[in-house]
């Protein structure tokens, strides 16, 4: 189950308890420092396709079951998938709820706000796709939107961003005490991982469409996104609400890390139904079906 300790315990000034003094942290605050030699990471071998199909296969086969005991228990979870553009969120979320029902697994990717939600209190357009028993959502970016792209991009008062940070630790702990589950993923790609993906993007028709205006922004503003996210860090990655980092440069492997972790953190039980049998077909009745120059089908192409 998701962690649910009583008290908060920080180290690095940020903010803890709705009952503790509240603390905005600086860009320094939950940062940690590089050794020599740390700071390029080996390149790991390709992941054999073979292995990753099989593998995907089996953990999808798990999440069907999963599925199944959240709809029996009436479990409520939020999966919450953050990160930088082209990092891959989309990618896992799509092998996801690819083999579940969609109406237990639904997606929530909100668009930019109306003028009507933007006087509205920052949360509340969020909370209406919150989950009710037997559902899980998984929120393709989320209400940490106001910690990044709206902090960078100026969307937002400098009064609000730090409200935000203020409130969102205790909204989230709201949450949780109210039965819901929540697991918050950071999808982490370097800058040349995601330089190849966008380029990938341009020369692929059929991914173009992925690219937007802000996206390219962000590659300009490389170094303040960086900024936002370590200080939102700070100031949200509580003890019962952590922040689980997926290190995205092979896709594959963050697929299934990912995957494989968020089973791991629901106690689950296999309620797989037994093989179904099926009934005999309905008998012949006194019943002439139409002709079927009567009905119009797709054309033939193919």
């Amino acid at each position: 189950m998701a962690k649910n300790k009583i008290h908060e315990k920080r180290t690095d000034g940020a903010i803890d308890d709705a009952e503790n003094n509240h603390k905005i942290p600086s860009t320094q605050k939950g940062s940690k420092k590089v050794k020599k030699g740390e700071s390029k990471k080996k390149k790991s071998k390709k992941l054999n396709s073979k292995f990753y199909e099989k593998e995907l296969e089996r953990l999808q086969v798990e999440l069907v079951k999963l599925q199944e005991w959240v709809k029996h228990k009436g479990l409520k979870v939020v999966v919450i998938f953050e990160g930088r553009d082209a990092a891959g969120k989309g990618g896992v979320i799509k092998r996801i709820v690819d083999c579940l029902n969609p109406r237990i697994c639904r997606i929530a990717a909100l668009g930019k706000p109306t003028e009507r939600e933007r006087t509205e209190w920052y949360f509340q357009r969020y909370v209406a796709h919150l989950p009710a028993a037997g559902e899980i959502v998984l929120f393709d970016r989320s209400w940490y939107n106001r910690a990044g792209v709206e902090r960078v991009m100026g969307f937002c008062t400098h009064a609000e961003y730090v409200e935000f940070l203020r409130s969102c630790p205790e909204f989230e702990h709201m949450l949780q005490r109210s039965g819901i589950i929540l697991l918050k993923y950071w999808f982490s790609v370097s800058d040349e991982e995601q330089e190849r993906r966008f380029q990938a993007r341009i020369n692929a028709p059929t991914k173009r469409w992925k690219l937007s205006p802000m996206d390219l922004e962000s590659r300009v503003r490389w170094v303040e996104y960086s900024k936002a996210k370590d200080d939102m860090f700070a100031a949200t990655d509580t003890t019962r609400a952590p922040w689980y980092v997926v290190e995205a440069d092979d896709k594959k492997r963050a697929r299934l890390n990912c995957i494989n972790h968020l089973l791991s953190q629901i106690p689950y039980e296999d309620l797989t139904p037994r093989p179904i049998k099926l009934p005999p077909r309905q008998k012949a009745m006194n019943y002439v079906r139409p002709p079927m120059n009567m009905q119009t089908f797709v054309p033939s192409q193919y």
